[in-house]
């Protein structure tokens, strides 16, 4: 990678990945790309160049990529589980209509891609334990939907036309300077905004509901480690199951309350959260990541519970 372009850079993962991106590529070469109306700020407009790259617009997406000498493309534009479930039209529109558009550049310019899929291109049919990286899918989202199809159109664009397409289903991503962005597993973020300015916490995911999650730092290391392997040495290239660490609500409330022992937490179930929550893998199998490209998480739930707590204490309370 030598220019990079994250479109949706100022979404959650977005925003950070554009930093860490800059840190180690030097900032005048990773472009913010962005929409109207949801503008970079801050360090982010200010670390480096910008510039407005709707995925619905081909030709915009193509302008950028050859004014800045674009040879890599984060492609992070999607709306998220629960707000998708609610616009499914603008969901597809954005997910899969722009990545035909990424692609279609890619392939003309001569970049790589990177289009994230998630947890959620799983269903209700899938293994649930030790999810297989290759294994029935069948989402009963779209969101799910699109991820799968963002899986089978990289992978098309790869095999078809030679474009260097890779992904990883990101499981739940828990960040302590992005505000949640509608997931399902966004009350894994809220619980520790909760036990820090000292709220009861309202749960809306059931008691024993399992899922993967990921520390942010991890998962920006995932992004840009596979993007930077030996290709000659994937054998998939799209779609890798990566996983860090497996809870339910009970389990990240007891490794909060190690360090908050007066936190209280109670039960008021979202049933389209649930729903979708209960038809996601408890546990994926990455270990084709860990083969393939050397996958290896830094953070468990108790050093990742440390570190949140302690930069939110920062964050919101100035201690």
């Amino acid at each position: 990678m030598n220019n990079v372009l994250v479109i949706g850079s100022t979404g959650q993962i977005g925003s950070e990945l554009t930093r860490e991106l800059r840190k180690r590529y030097g900032n005048s070469n990773v472009v913010a790309g962005y929409i109207t109306g949801a503008e970079p700020t801050g360090e982010l407009r200010d670390g480096g160049p910008s510039a407005v790259a709707d995925v619905t617009d081909a030709g915009m997406i193509a302008d950028v990529v050859r004014k800045y000498n674009i040879d890599t493309i984060y492609n992070l534009a999607a709306l998220l589980s629960v707000v998708a479930e609610s616009k499914p039209r603008l969901a597809w529109k954005i997910g899969i209509d722009g990545l035909w558009n990424i692609l279609e550049v890619a392939r003309e310019c001569n970049c790589a891609v990177f289009t994230p899929s998630s947890i959620g291109s799983f269903g209700p049919d899938t293994p649930h334990d030790m999810t297989p990286q290759d294994t029935i899918q069948r989402p009963a989202t779209i969101y799910g939907i699109s991820k799968v199809t963002t899986e089978l159109l990289s992978d098309y664009f790869q095999k078809k036309y030679g474009v260097d397409t890779r992904s990883v289903r990101f499981p739940g991503i828990i960040s302590y300077l992005t505000p949640p962005g509608g997931g399902t597993t966004d009350y894994a973020v809220d619980i520790y905004y909760s036990a820090v300015r000292g709220e009861k916490f309202v749960c809306p995911i059931a008691k024993g509901t399992r899922m993967d999650m990921m520390y942010m730092p991890d998962a920006l290391h995932a992004a840009i480690q596979l993007m930077e392997a030996d290709g000659r040495k994937l054998v998939h290239h799209n779609g890798f199951n990566i996983a860090s660490m497996s809870f339910d609500p009970e389990t990240i409330y007891a490794s909060i309350r190690k360090y908050k022992p007066d936190f209280e937490m109670i039960y008021d179930v979202d049933p389209l959260k649930e729903r979708i929550a209960e038809s996601w893998p408890n546990q994926m199998d990455d270990s084709a990541a860990r083969n393939e490209w050397g996958w290896a998480p830094q953070y468990d739930l108790d050093s990742m519970t440390r570190d949140m707590l302690e930069k939110l204490s920062v964050k919101l309370l100035g201690q």
